[in-house]
């Protein structure tokens, strides 16, 4: 584990004194999501407090709540730790998906109706603007629950019920790991599965399916690189700014992506 944390109290004390429960939650979510603290970190109560200028029982409330959420292990005896996913725990789950969501996205791309990608082009819409806020929990969910709405959709509960257990199961690994520039990726590979069931195209789905999930399991397998030396202050900063993206290079290749399938 890493427990590399460097102090600079004048900083620290200028920047967050006296913050409520909920800053400090929001704070380590943000340095987690933006990948700014290595998985495994240490979160020593001692340094919290004085990174926040709080007191033991803010920083032990915040803890436990990021602890609810699976964003933080509690080891009796040793302290607060950040989740620590594996590349092998990714490569299964994902391994998992592709052969339980290839069969229902063959059937769905047989039998979607118009109100079906309706549906789902509304829920991708709702990815898009999550992703342009940087509200990172809610693109995650989101881009989760697409391949759930469309086991639903599908009509059979026990296969979804099994997308929402791999799924949720995923989701932390990617609310760890995946960056924001992946997730828009992953939100524009979902607009061309939708162009796909509208066009009925069953190898371009199960393709595009394919290189959907590899992606997002590639882009989680440089796990080594979140493991390293990091500055308190520079990882709990609140960051300003827009990220702005370009689709012309997506929507490009979805129009060749298209068109290469009969």
């Amino acid at each position: 584990m890493y427990t590399g944390w460097m102090h600079n109290p004048q900083k620290i004390n200028g920047e967050f004194s006296g913050v409520s429960t909920e800053v400090i939650v929001e704070r380590i979510t943000t340095a987690v999501l933006e990948q700014r603290l290595p998985l495994g970190a240490k979160l020593g109560e001692e340094k919290l407090c004085a990174a926040f200028g709080v007191s033991r029982t803010k920083v032990r409330q915040a803890l436990n709540r990021l602890a609810r959420s699976k964003l933080v292990v509690l080891k009796p005896r040793r302290g607060a730790f950040l989740a620590e996913p594996t590349h092998e725990e990714a490569r299964q789950i994902f391994q998992a998906r592709w052969v339980i969501e290839s069969e229902i996205f063959e059937q769905f791309t047989k039998s979607a109706t118009e109100a079906d990608l309706a549906a789902l082009e509304r829920h991708n819409e709702a990815e898009r603007r999550a992703i342009e806020s940087n509200d990172a929990p809610l693109r995650n969910r989101l881009l989760g629950t697409f391949h759930v709405r469309i086991a639903e959709m599908v009509g059979n509960k026990v296969l979804a019920e099994i997308v929402t257990d791999l799924v949720t199961r995923s989701s932390l690994i990617t609310l760890l790991l995946q960056s924001a520039q992946a997730a828009s990726c992953s939100s524009d590979d979902h607009r061309m599965l939708i162009e796909a069931f509208r066009a009925r195209k069953v190898p371009l789905v199960r393709k595009l399916l394919h290189e959907h999930l590899d992606y997002v399991e590639r882009n989680l397998a440089d796990i080594e690189s979140r493991r390293r030396e990091f500055d308190l202050v520079d990882a709990l900063r609140d960051p300003a700014g827009d990220r702005r993206r370009t689709r012309a290079a997506t929507q490009k290749r979805m129009k060749a992506k298209l068109a290469s399938v009969p």
